[in-house]
């Protein structure tokens, strides 16, 4: 699944449901970023269980957004928001 996100970018996506735990593998910024499901309100949330820093990707009602996630702070600064599927 690719996805379309502001400034248009494309953000190519394969989900693996069945993995343990879920996992979600972007293609950003010209590598493989590969993101395990983290717990989330609402909404299915990716990123890397780690006290550091990471990438994280949040899918929620058919939109995502792409944020780097700084786990001192545990703040999070959005890369690409707006996405949504395109295939």
């Amino acid at each position: 699944m690719t996805y379309l996100c502001d400034r248009g970018v494309s953000v190519p996506v394969v989900y693996v449901p069945d993995a343990d735990p879920a996992v979600a593998v972007l293609y950003v910024e010209g590598r493989l970023i590969h993101l395990q499901t983290m717990p989330s309100g609402s909404g299915a949330r990716y990123g890397w269980p780690s006290d550091g820093s990471s990438y994280e990707w949040w899918e929620h009602q058919g939109r995502a957004r792409l944020g780097w996630h700084e786990g001192a702070s545990d703040a999070v600064t959005p890369i690409y928001t707006d996405c949504v599927p395109q295939d």
